[in-house]
């Protein structure tokens, strides 16, 4: 299916059709804990003020911790710990291996439609911008299939834009089988659904699901989410909670840093986040990435930069912070960023990658494209790097048959 904008107005959740105070209606019974809880307590100004407050001491103390809190986490993403940066480097290496040995997963995103029906800033999909459509159908999925197989990937993640109509659960109950059938491992990355929708999903073959908050600050997330149901930071707040409650095997987290003035605060915020979901739905295992705000349709220029050596910072914290938590680093990140960035705690990449639908069997078609990644090599290619830097790049690491 392909057409152009303009885009009928999204439809209101029948939960949601009135004005309601953080966290009521939107699916989340009161005698359920939600991190949107937690969130409220939080004061982002405070958070900022207490992270650059850190001093060499505190990052010393959180660097000899045997098991690093939340305030030690802070202070490995302040502008103090910045000196110790080869001593977290070698720690966070350390604690990698330990725990994954000596190996780095690949996957591969999937898009099956670029229709949305939010407009978000900082997005190509936006309604807003005025580019082609496309939606897969059936056979057009197969060749996407057949054409990622061929490369050699074993692992997928499903990627929409948000369009609850036209791309919700009547299409995921349709493809979801036909795809899984060809990978071992299945995660998506679409709109927020209700726990039930999650629980029926999880008995089609879904493993993962990837809900990026983008930002936890509010009026940043207010200012770049303009219509849709996206602008509703409590449905998507509570979001994790509900996967955890469905039983989903594997949880992303993260922000797009750029979107907020400060990434040391919105990445405290994930930290948090993580804390509470691994307390409340310890169950379920966890993955974080952190992308960069890419250059898209719009044009929107990131609130705040941060350097390589930032993000080089930040990987180290989130490794010492939590060892067996699983970081992905996407094709947003440069060839040489990422070889590099490969044994700091890194255990899962993208490769190849191609953010428009139909971009892997049909070849070129920029104008779709969600954004522009930054690192085009082929699998093979970064596949090589990767044994360059003595790890091994795993395809396939489980087998259905040994449940989870």
């Amino acid at each position: 299916m392909s057409d152009f904008e303009p885009f009928a107005p999204p439809q209101v959740r029948p939960s949601d059709s009135s004005p309601l105070p953080l966290g009521e209606g939107l699916g989340v019974r009161a005698e359920e804990p939600s991190f949107i809880d937690r969130w409220q307590e939080l004061d982002w100004d405070d958070v900022g003020m207490q992270i650059r407050a850190k001093t060499a001491l505190d990052v010393e103390r959180a660097l000899s911790a045997p098991r690093r809190t939340l305030s030690d986490f802070m202070a490995l993403i302040s502008p103090a710990a910045e000196p110790f940066l080869p001593r977290m480097a070698e720690l966070a290496e350390r604690l990698t291996r330990q725990r994954f040995g000596n190996t780095v997963g690949f996957y591969v995103p999937l898009y099956l439609s670029n229709l949305c029906a939010n407009d978000c800033s900082y997005c190509g999909f936006s309604m807003s911008n005025r580019l082609k459509r496309k939606t897969l159908n059936s056979e057009e999925i197969e060749r996407e299939c057949l054409a990622l197989k061929a490369r050699g990937f074993d692992s997928v993640l499903l990627v929409t834009g948000e369009h609850e109509t036209k791309v919700g659960m009547d299409y995921f109950r349709e493809h979801l089988p036909r795809i899984r059938r060809h990978f071992s491992t299945l995660a998506m990355e679409v709109q927020p659904l209700s726990q039930a929708e999650y629980a029926e999903l999880k008995t089609l073959g879904l493993d993962a699901v990837m809900v990026y908050q983008e930002t936890y600050h509010a009026p940043a997330y207010a200012r770049h989410h303009l219509r849709g149901n996206k602008q509703d930071i409590a449905w998507r707040l509570a979001t994790p909670d509900r996967l955890g409650r469905a039983g989903i095997d594997k949880i992303g987290l993260g922000a797009l840093i750029g979107l907020s003035p400060d990434w040391r605060a919105d990445s405290y915020f994930v930290a948090e986040h993580l804390a509470w979901m691994e307390r409340h739905h310890w169950q379920s295992r966890y993955s974080l990435s952190f992308p960069r705000l890419r250059p898209c349709t719009g044009g929107l220029e990131p609130e705040v930069t941060m350097s390589d050596r930032q993000l080089v910072q930040l990987i180290c914290a989130w490794r010492l912070f939590s060892p067996t938590l699983d970081l992905s680093l996407s094709t947003r990140e440069s060839p040489a960023f990422r070889n590099g960035a490969l044994r700091l705690g890194i255990t899962q990449m993208s490769a190849e990658s191609r953010t428009q639908p139909g971009g892997y069997a049909e070849g070129d078609a920029e104008e779709l494209e969600q954004f522009a990644i930054h690192d085009d090599r082929t699998l093979g290619d970064v596949a090589d790097a990767v044994r360059q830097a003595g790890l091994q790049p795993v395809f396939k690491d489980w087998e259905s048959f040994l449940g989870r």
